[in-house]
């Protein structure tokens, strides 16, 4: 676990990247720039709640042209890119997550939530597109409303339309029963699950003896709540079931959800997050010290990797 002890940052001046800026793509300095000086360093070290410096490493993107930066924050890796690019990039890394998966187990299972999916565009495009074994992926879901599969609050639609229609991944889609109450398909997805772990496709931790994902792909609310799981509802705390049912939600009130357990036992948690309103919830999210009354992101602990992905707005607070 990381201390408090400050460590070195490493960024990059503005004038090298003026001198190096690819002139077909948007202008690296128009991320997070420090604007007392032409010169001056592109970033600013990530706030600590003491105002001392976190511990934190910062450099520039080593894929090319995206205008952003990786950031190493206590135990958290941090991509910090111009909107834009931030399909590209989950692109790659989501394409070498099935790539070595497939190849260690034959499968690449991947669960889906909200509006992280719009993210997944660049992979219906080449050279993804072309090739991903599409035929190993098999995608879930971590949450979806009790709505029908054609309502427009919908993840699966959303899912469907975005991503899943343009790529030729076949019957491997298990989807949540919208025929059923909340309660009943939570059950029935749980049971389905328990199937694929039993063949192979999820794996099981070991440790927890819940199902592993290879991925669970994640957006985030403003309040720090993701996949179904908010603050101070009672699922939050569910330990025994892999899939709940959620009563008292924002509407659509019923939701049905991956529990904290499931989802921390996953080998990879990405985290997808644009936008200044959620700013807030992103620092409170990375920093150290999170006290008791933790938002469900700040519960988030999986087996192998959590990477988040922000554009500007939603990194703006980790800046002085």
């Amino acid at each position: 676990m990381a201390t408090t002890t400050p460590f070195s940052i490493s960024c990059i001046s503005q004038t090298k990247f003026l001198h190096t800026k690819n002139p077909h793509q948007p202008p690296h300095n128009t991320l997070l720039p420090n604007k007392s000086s032409p010169s001056s360093l592109l970033c600013n070290p990530l706030r600590y709640n003491n105002g001392s410096v976190a511990p934190i490493v910062m450099k520039p993107n080593k894929r090319g042209s995206n205008g952003g930066f990786s950031i190493k924050a206590f135990n958290k890796t941090v991509e910090v890119l111009n909107k834009e690019y931030i399909s590209v990039s989950l692109a790659k890394y989501v394409a070498d997550l099935s790539d070595k998966f497939i190849k260690q187990r034959g499968f690449f299972s991947i669960a889906l939530s909200g509006n992280s999916v719009k993210h997944l565009k660049a992979l219906v495009d080449p050279p993804y597109v072309n090739t991903i074994q599409w035929s190993k992926w098999h995608i879930f879901w971590a949450d979806e409303k009790a709505v029908p599969k054609t309502h427009i609050d919908s993840n699966y639609k959303l899912a469907y339309d975005t991503f899943i229609s343009k790529v030729p991944i076949g019957v491997n889609v298990n989807t949540i029963d919208d025929a059923l109450s909340a309660e009943v398909a939570a059950d029935a997805y749980e049971t389905n699950i328990k199937i694929k772990v039993d063949s192979n496709v999820i794996a099981l931790s070991p440790n927890t003896r819940f199902p592993k994902f290879d991925l669970v792909l994640l957006d985030m609310g403003s309040e720090g709540q993701v996949a179904g799981l908010f603050r101070k509802n009672p699922v939050l705390t569910e330990t025994r079931k892999w899939v709940a049912a959620v009563k008292n939600a924002p509407p659509p009130s019923e939701r049905i959800t991956l529990t904290l357990p499931v989802i921390n036992s996953s080998s990879n948690i990405v985290m997808v997050v644009t936008g200044a309103t959620k700013a807030d919830a992103v620092y409170a999210a990375l920093k150290e010290d999170q006290g008791d009354d933790k938002m469900p992101v700040q519960l988030l602990s999986p087996e192998g990797e959590i990477k988040w992905f922000l554009d500007k707005g939603a990194a703006s607070k980790l800046y002085k």
